[in-house]
């Protein structure tokens, strides 16, 4: 019998007030006391499951993410640069409204942005390096058994988007909340995604039911 293999993409907990509705990207920034607490809130939940391998962005707000799980881990996370967030090119560290400002660009379009490639007749030009190629290849290099990666909102879109054969722009759909887990399963003839968006911090509250499973799958 074959068993599929498992993957945990998780987003790193909330980040600090200032890059609230900026476009952080590649900017390193810290984790806020809330982002800590969500943290935390994620690896109590994730050390019941059994794990074989973590992969994560080198970036600070991640690296702070799995610190509270690090004593409950096999092996040390392995940091891979392509798994930072998206680079948001001459978007990096404006506001939504100030996005749509100068380039007249709703933000709420920026996975349909990045789909088209760069765009080269804006003044200056907007300029996004989304890194496909490399998350499609490290997905192939780690898919064999149970696996969580910690990643950045852009960067799991991209993977659910590779993994389940999905264009880009209905990513959209999806919300990845701080401190989120979404479970993929990829089996021998197809990929399943059967949690998306499940927030230990929030929806494990006792005056919260706990979210419902997402299955979709990619045959």
């Amino acid at each position: 019998m074959v068993f599929p293999t498992r993957l945990f993409l998780l987003r790193h907990g909330e980040v600090e007030e200032r890059y609230h509705r900026v476009f952080g990207g590649r900017i390193d920034m810290d984790l806020s006391p809330r982002g800590h607490d969500q943290a935390r809130a994620l690896a109590g939940f994730l050390r019941r499951r059994p794990i074989d391998a973590i992969y994560a962005s080198p970036m600070r707000r991640a690296q702070q993410t799995l610190a509270p799980l690090a004593s409950h881990c096999p092996k040390p996370a392995i940091a891979r640069p392509e798994f930072r967030e998206v680079d948001f090119g001459d978007w990096t560290g404006l506001t939504w409204e100030q996005v749509h400002s100068r380039y007249q660009i709703s933000a709420f379009d920026w996975l349909e942005q990045i789909e088209r490639g760069p765009l080269r007749t804006l003044k200056p030009a907007l300029r996004f390096a989304p890194g496909g190629a490399g998350l499609a290849a490290g997905y192939s290099r780690t898919c064999r058994t149970q696996r969580r990666h910690c990643l950045h909102g852009g960067v799991i879109r991209m993977m659910l988007s590779i993994l389940l054969d999905l264009a880009l722009p209905k990513m959209a759909a999806f919300e990845i909340d701080y401190a989120s887990v979404s479970q993929v399963e990829h089996h021998e003839r197809k990929t399943e995604a059967n949690l998306i968006n499940f927030a230990p911090w929030r929806d494990l509250r006792e005056d919260r039911p706990v979210a419902a499973n997402f299955r979709a799958g990619h045959g």
